[in-house]
């Protein structure tokens, strides 16, 4: 029986192992160290940020009656949802175009693509302002078209990193499996959706969710690009933080933390699902 017994870690790996774990332990920990500290000041009882007077939920409750920051985050949620959705059509297109096709200055037309990723968000910011006011862009339509400025220039910096995600997954992609469909009788768009549109499912929520959560905590280009009347969740933060961090402001971002983790676990969860359905 002493045959199948384990062997014995030698102290150099074990050493190794430890200090490996330590270290992502320390990494971890410094990257998230400051969420934890936001998530339990908001519920400090006390209007000094810094001083911890008891629990209370009073903060929460403020911050869900205040109607000017309900609304902020709703024309936020608004933005990135619409962002999202038409980033990821157009980035996925144009994923597959780059991937799929040669044509004169393909070249150009990727590293132009790649601009919004490169370019600093300020000199973005500033470019949609001089643009949007330069075409008289109306800021006084009905809701959601007032938010119209904002999901344009949200869209245009959104879509390189969805292409780039799906660009990268169809790196992995069996040509011949296209083939093979087209041999048997499938139509270009029969492929296309039984066969690549499958195998890009994974890097179509990974674009999915990095575009929403880019979208939704945009501070510069928004701030840029809103009109007089409109605000969203960034900005509003952003004016009361000026004055002082208040734990109504920590329960605020709390509950967009919360939420930006529900709907991803909730995308991964559907990805997992549809995985494994497919590998069955």
């Amino acid at each position: 029986m002493a045959f199948f017994r384990s062997a014995p870690i030698a102290p150099l790996e074990y050493t190794r192992k430890l200090w490996m774990r330590s270290w992502v332990g320390l990494t971890m920990l410094f990257l998230y160290a400051p969420l934890l500290v936001l998530m339990v000041f908001s519920f400090n009882d006390s209007k000094r940020n810094v001083v911890w007077k008891g629990f209370t939920l009073k903060y929460y409750e403020k911050a869900l009656n205040n109607d000017s920051l309900v609304e902020a985050l709703v024309n936020s949620l608004t933005i990135a949802f619409l962002a999202t959705v038409v980033s990821l059509v157009i980035g996925a297109l144009a994923a597959v175009m780059l991937w799929r096709f040669r044509f004169p200055f393909k070249g150009l037309i990727e590293g132009t693509m790649s601009l919004p990723i490169i370019v600093p968000e300020i000199c973005l910011g500033v470019a949609f302002l001089i643009f949007f006011a330069k075409v008289d862009w109306p800021t006084d339509l009905i809701w959601p078209l007032n938010l119209s400025a904002i999901t344009i220039a949200h869209i245009t910096f959104c879509f390189p990193f969805v292409a780039m995600v799906v660009r990268a997954r169809l790196a992995s992609f069996n040509k011949e499996e296209e083939e093979a469909a087209k041999d048997l009788g499938a139509t270009e768009w029969q492929a296309f959706r039984d066969v690549l549109l499958p195998h890009i499912k994974p890097g179509l929520v990974a674009g999915a969710l990095l575009a929403f959560t880019l979208s939704l905590d945009d501070f510069v280009i928004t701030f840029f690009t809103s009109g007089p009347d409109t605000i969203t969740f960034p900005v509003k933060v952003y004016s009361m933080v000026r004055f002082s961090v208040t734990p109504e402001v920590n329960a605020a971002s709390t509950l967009l933390i919360l939420l930006t983790v529900i709907l991803t676990f909730i995308a991964l969860k559907l990805q997992g699902v549809k995985g494994i359905a497919e590998t069955h």
